[in-house]
């Protein structure tokens, strides 16, 4: 469940609360009220008739729940000298949304930005025109981070779809050994499981890359670690078993490809899936 998010403006000195939650934004109608010299409080605003006009009309557009038969006697008794009626009392009657009022810490009354630049002119023309102007500048600045973060967002998984993709491609899979490969003998058993998951020994892969640090499993993907640790323990038992070294070299590189392929064909349909929706989106 969405949380609601609180923010604020500054206008002409006054700080103004907007909650922006699933529901959109509510700016605070509490808060604007201190910008306005003298004793003024919302249901005054909220008992004139041209107020319950324009309430009636939004709510109409917006609000499908709206009761049009409450409305309707409320609108007859607007204007009235003993008309009196409550933020509360106008929403439980009509079902209306564009106005609500909040408990808690930060509670007070919030409206639709329709509504609080109505009522920001109340308050005073270049107030609402300030209001609009701060408000508009906070959800700019605010699209302008989410647009930052999707497109970023939209790169990274490019870039890491391209990378994973060509790593498989070009690196990660073994080929299968060749006749020649097969009947090597080599020095230790570790160049046996080198060349049956990379498809060389550590010396051939020193002299191909005589500027790279360390050794070849360094630079390994982590599926390919994976493996390695897995035929190691497989090695282990077939020399126990009495397996010669070239029927173990072909073996392993058999459950290598296997392995890996198994790892990364689920790997790559996960990009494919994240790919798709990152497009769609």
């Amino acid at each position: 469940m969405k949380k609601d998010k609180l923010m604020s403006v500054h206008v002409k000195g006054t700080a103004v609360s907007i909650i922006s939650g699933k529901n959109g934004d509510y700016i605070s109608l509490t808060d604007m009220i201190r910008a306005k010299d003298g004793e003024f409080f919302i249901s005054d605003w909220l008992r004139n008739r041209n107020t319950v006009e324009f309430l009636g009309v939004w709510e109409s557009i917006f609000n499908p729940s709206f009761n049009y038969g409450e409305f309707a006697i409320i609108r007859s008794q607007a204007g009235l000298n003993s008309y009196k009626i409550s933020v509360k009392e106008w929403v439980e009657k009509t079902n209306a949304v564009g106005i609500k009022s909040t408990p808690g810490r930060y509670g007070g009354t919030y409206a639709h930005p329709d509504i609080a630049f109505e009522f920001a002119s109340w308050i005073s023309v270049e107030f609402k025109l300030f209001l609009i102007k701060e408000f508009q500048r906070l959800k700019e600045d605010e699209n302008r981070r989410l647009s930052l973060a999707w497109n970023l967002n939209r790169t990274l998984a490019k870039l890491n779809y391209r990378i994973h993709t060509d790593a498989i491609k070009d690196h990660l899979i073994p080929a299968a050994l060749t006749p020649e490969q097969i009947s090597m003998t080599y020095a230790s058993e570790a160049d046996v499981l080198n060349v049956a998951l990379f498809g060389q020994t550590a010396k051939q892969w020193r002299d191909a890359n005589p500027s790279m640090e360390g050794n070849m499993r360094d630079y390994a993907a982590i599926e390919q670690l994976l493996v390695l640790a897995n035929i190691e323990g497989m090695n282990a038992e077939f020399i126990r078993m009495g397996v010669p070294q070239s029927d173990r070299l072909v073996r392993l590189n058999q459950i290598a490809i296997r392995q890996l392929q198994s790892l990364t064909a689920r790997d790559t349909a996960k990009m494919l899936d994240e790919k798709k929706r990152t497009e769609n989106a």
